[in-house]
């Protein structure tokens, strides 16, 4: 079971959600909240599996909860629900933690489809994003480096080369736990996961 908060500042649109996903067996809604305050602390409570928040709400945008959720709860995925159809909102939004990007004028449908995906430990992006949006992905992607700490980029480096955490905590003079810290804040930052996952990135993204 897939336990979902949603944050919106329009009870209509969250009523219609919890209509439409609640003979779903597969997804829980277990709250709902009116703003970005509201969401950290009911996130914080409950350890939901996913978050979706609208970008523009009262108190805490939606932005900004998200890059507040990443940092108490890392474990937490957050879609972001928005009307902004643009480039720099998207790269916002991944660079915050997001693991997914949402239209709402696309459907509850795909709101269904992000939330298994996005479980699953995928990034998902709306396939209604407009057509340069969607060609321009892999820029989106290119620009996540430079969400990077020079640290981390230094040690991204290293892994590229092959070397090992005890290497680079030798060579950096600084410790395996530390290390291995940066390893998951890069993870985290970058959406990916597993044992290699950062090996794998350095290699294909040609990183330098």
């Amino acid at each position: 079971m897939i336990r979902v908060i949603i944050a919106e500042d329009h009870q209509a649109f969250i009523d219609g959600i919890q209509a439409y996903l609640e003979y779903d067996n597969d997804i829980k809604i277990i709250g709902s909240v009116n703003d970005g305050e509201a969401l950290v602390k009911m996130t914080q409570k409950l350890r939901p599996d996913i978050v979706i928040t609208d970008l523009r709400m009262p108190k805490l945008d939606g932005l900004e909860a998200i890059t507040q959720l990443q940092q108490k709860v890392p474990e937490v995925k957050c879609i972001a629900l928005t009307m902004f159809d643009k480039i720099n909102t998207v790269q916002k939004v991944i660079e915050a933690g997001g693991k997914a990007y949402l239209l709402k004028n696309s459907g509850l449908q795909i709101m269904k489809k992000a939330i298994k995906e996005v479980s699953k430990g995928n990034i998902f992006y709306d396939p209604n994003l407009t057509v340069n949006l969607i060609l321009e992905k892999k820029d989106v992607h290119s620009g996540i480096k430079t969400v990077l700490s020079n640290r981390e980029k230094e040690i991204l480096y290293m892994i590229a080369q092959g070397k090992t955490t005890q290497d680079i905590a030798k060579a950096l003079f600084i410790s395996h736990k530390t290390v291995e810290t940066h390893r998951k804040n890069m993870c985290r930052k970058l959406g990916i996961q597993g044992p290699n996952a950062l090996l794998k990135y350095a290699i294909e993204s040609k990183f330098e």
